[in-house]
């Protein structure tokens, strides 16, 4: 082998590896960005969510968080997909039950607790509050994981011929997940009064749906 092709193989890796490092500075460099964003959404809520203020927190240029998510909305489907994340390891971490009757309300409960520890998160995936964003695909299939655990206690009531099956598991799913979102939309429009107020009547919807589904399985 030459002196030529040992250089140019030798620059053929430094190349590589250049290139690999600048993705994972690139990579850093992103969640370093979505971490800001995320204090902020957090502790100011939604609105606060701006490019600019973004750039602010990071002491850096817009440019940079434009050149890495396009515009806010890049931004936001980023930070739908940690809420996914999130809600995900709280339904995961849920008390598990032998009846499944017990199990929904608990996964219902952590439902609850989710919206009200991270309420922004909450306000941003199931509440517009980002109203130029619409999640994608992408969005849609972070939300189903993040809904796994219905998915699979459900399913497997089904399975026992425990809950009717003329439907599909994901459509229960739907119903059991818009029955619940609905009395927390509610409370966060201010149409249930305070939150202990509105927790009961969450907890009524709740032991409602869960009867409804499974009359000869109430804990």
């Amino acid at each position: 082998m030459s002196d030529q092709d040992i250089s140019s193989n030798s620059n053929t890796r430094v190349l590589k590896t250049y290139q690999e490092a600048r993705l994972q500075n690139t990579e850093n460099l992103r969640k370093l960005v979505v971490d800001a964003a995320a204090t902020l959404l957090q502790e100011e809520g939604p609105e606060a969510v701006t490019v600019r203020k973004v750039a602010q927190k990071m002491d850096c240029s817009t440019k940079i968080i434009y050149s890495l998510f396009v515009n806010k909305e890049g931004l936001a489907q980023q930070l739908y997909l940690d809420g996914c994340k999130i809600l995900a390891n709280e339904l995961e971490g849920t008390q598990q039950a032998a009846d499944p009757a017990q199990h929904l309300l608990n996964l219902g409960e952590t439902y609850w607790q989710f919206g009200q520890r991270y309420s922004s998160y909450y306000k941003l995936m199931f509440g517009g509050a980002f109203a130029d964003f619409k999640p994608d695909v992408e969005s849609m299939n972070g939300t189903l994981t993040a809904m796994r655990q219905l998915l699979t206690v459900i399913g497997n009531a089904q399975g026992q011929g425990l809950i009717p099956g003329q439907y599909e598991t994901e459509s229960v799913v739907r119903i059991f997940w818009s029955s619940l979102h609905g009395v927390i939309h509610l409370y966060m429009g201010g149409h249930l009064g305070d939150v202990q107020s509105a927790h009961a009547v969450y907890k009524q919807t709740l032991s409602l749906i869960v009867s409804s589904l499974l009359p000869d399985h109430n804990p």
